[in-house]
């Protein structure tokens, strides 16, 4: 096994056979690209040489690929990686990841690929990770240009709501290949403040990937089934904020997690500890995103003013 050789920053480590690799294989490992640990930080022209060529040499895999991929990069859009192998995995950018101070993480949940991250699951777009990154971009830049918006399809999410669903393991995948994007991440852009926000079983994820994370200053979680902790100070130390509106479906969920299945308490559970952000908008399960949701205006607030002089709001009770 070999990984692919490359520019690629911030990419996931996938390896591939020894025999010459066809165009759209996967991308390159995370190592290569980051400055080394222990290295003088990246300067702003080395931060942007190395997003540059992330995303030239994506477009190239993602212009071989084909339908629909050929279109996405035809278009100038933005992706840190690609790998169509599988369900597929992919990060989209929005904004200059190169110059943002603050950078917004989105980490999808059950059910999403490749095949999905536009158009949505079943085409409903509010589901599409790319859409769900984008409009909370659109709402953080009418406030602050020096943002970026990050959605990252970084892992195999589990398919449906069964077994896989119902425990850790795809999580605990996730969250290594996180803890590393986000790590190399912050030694590329050493002073942008990050924000993690997780959907559904992205939040799961984002639970467990936050304890090797302390530069981490605010968790997200949106419409949370758990976050693999039973109380919000096992989470590194970050502000840990959560939305779970009326009508969602996350609420039938038994709050348990008995010989390795199940998720375990919600971080909206009164003695969770977490923060409550508005829901007021919030149709269901799929809208915490959608434009004019209280939710997402909240979610705007956080990543914009994040960090120690943030203005707690009142914790889930």
């Amino acid at each position: 096994m070999r990984i692919l050789p490359g520019a690629l920053a911030l990419a996931l480590l996938i390896p591939i056979p020894a025999t010459t690799a066809p165009a759209t294989a996967g991308p390159a490992a995370a190592a290569d690209l980051a400055p080394p640990a222990g290295a003088p930080v990246a300067a702003p022209a080395t931060a942007r040489a190395t997003v540059t060529a992330a995303y030239r040499e994506t477009a190239v895999r993602m212009l071989a690929a084909g339908c629909p991929y050929a279109g996405w990069a035809a278009r100038g859009r933005q992706f840190l990686f690609f790998d169509p192998v599988g369900d597929g995995r992919t990060a989209e950018v929005f904004g200059d990841l190169a110059t943002a101070r603050r950078i917004a993480i989105l980490v999808p949940g059950v059910d999403t690929t490749l095949a999905d991250f536009d158009r949505g699951l079943g085409g409903v777009a509010r589901r599409a990770p790319g859409v769900q990154g984008r409009t909370l971009y659109q709402q953080l830049s009418k406030r602050d240009r020096d943002v970026a918006v990050i959605s990252w399809l970084g892992y195999d999410p589990p398919e449906g709501v069964g077994l896989a669903a119902a425990t850790y393991g795809r999580a605990r995948s996730g969250a290594d290949l996180l803890t590393a994007f986000v790590r190399d991440l912050g030694r590329l852009r050493p002073a942008a403040a990050i924000t993690l926000i997780g959907h559904s079983y992205g939040s799961l994820v984002v639970g467990l990937a936050a304890p090797g994370l302390p530069e981490i200053g605010d968790l997200i979680a949106l419409g949370s089934p758990g976050m693999g902790a039973g109380r919000a100070a096992d989470l590194g130390g970050a502000r840990v904020w959560t939305a779970l509106a009326r009508h969602d479906w996350i609420r039938r969920i038994p709050q348990v997690r008995l010989f390795g299945l199940g998720l375990g308490k919600r971080p909206s559970a009164p003695d969770f500890g977490a923060y409550a952000l508005p829901t007021d908008g919030v149709a269901g399960h799929d809208f915490y995103l959608a434009e004019g949701s209280a939710t997402l205006r909240a979610v705007t607030d956080i990543v914009l003013t994040g960090g120690p002089r943030h203005d707690r709001g009142a914790r889930v009770s």
